[in-house]
């Protein structure tokens, strides 16, 4: 079910609140444009910033306008289990089809830790795709430890954001081929495919979602060649939207397009206009800007 190309969705703002009618609309584009799942409210989508009760109106909206045509798979990551449980119960009244769970954040878990916060979310009786992004939440989960948390039949797979490619070759050996392993890092996602990987949860999506798509049906074709050729096109836009915080590069992309507002919530501010000008013409590069 969750393979391909699955954007880590922006959530559009007017006005300081919630811009439910953009995200919709937005959400019908990514489906039109090849997205093969979507994943509202992750970082991408500033879930450290908004509400509890706007969290679970961004994932009700997603699954509304989904309508099925595509899986959801909606955040329900937090650094407190009991909160995470929360969210993944949330998500599953909803009808998401699987709930994106982050590494604990700040709190520095060991392995232990890890193996009960992620069994207490998989309890909801929701698929669970374990988030591994080491930079941001300062706590690594080993191979060994998702190889026992891949023994949950609720534990389904993982978003990597290691940059680590042969971590998918050890993950594929200790967890199966079955587990599914997606792509937490645009830049190097047709290497994690080759390596194993199935798919991408991706920033750069967001702005780009046809060619994105189009890229991972390549590699899934194992038609590197022509995965390639995508590559080539998208390289300096991953490398523009990333210039500073990805998500305040995708809704300028965004904007650029017709689609949403630039406005992100505090601590996040817009991107400077050395980096607009990055996306403006990595944009045009890759022929999705006039």
């Amino acid at each position: 079910m969750f393979h391909g190309s699955l954007p880590a969705l922006v959530t559009p703002f007017k006005d300081g609140e919630l811009d439910l009618e953009a995200f919709e609309a937005l959400v019908n584009w990514q489906i039109e444009e090849g997205s093969s799942g979507l994943v509202p409210v992750g970082t991408t989508g500033e879930s450290p910033t908004l509400t509890h009760d706007e969290h679970d109106a961004v994932v009700a909206a997603c699954v509304k306008a989904a309508a099925g045509r595509v899986p959801v798979v909606a955040g329900a990551g937090s650094n407190s289990t009991r909160e995470t449980v929360r969210l993944v119960e949330a998500a599953k009244s909803a009808g998401a089809d699987a709930a994106l769970v982050v590494t604990p954040y700040y709190n520095k878990p060991t392995q232990a830790g890890l193996i009960a916060h992620f069994e207490a979310a998989a309890e909801v009786g929701l698929p669970i795709i374990i988030y591994n992004i080491p930079p941001r939440s300062v706590i690594d989960m080993l191979p060994g430890t998702m190889a026992e948390l891949s023994k949950n039949p609720n534990i389904v797979g993982v978003k990597d954001a290691t940059a680590d490619l042969a971590r998918v070759a050890i993950t594929r050996q200790m967890c199966g081929p079955e587990f599914i392993q997606l792509s937490g890092e645009d830049p190097t996602a047709v290497g994690y495919n080759a390596m194993g990987g199935v798919g991408c949860i991706s920033v750069t999506a967001n702005v780009a979602p046809r060619l994105c798509a189009e890229m991972q049906a390549a590699t899934l074709a194992g038609d590197y060649p022509k995965a390639l050729e995508y590559q080539d096109r998208l390289i300096p836009l991953h490398r523009a939207i990333f210039a500073e915080p990805g998500l305040c590069g995708a809704k300028y992309g965004l904007s650029l397009l017709g689609r949403c507002d630039e406005s992100v919530r505090r601590p996040h501010v817009q991107v400077s206009d050395f980096v607009k000008n990055q996306i403006e013409d990595a944009m045009r590069f890759a022929g999705i800007l006039n």
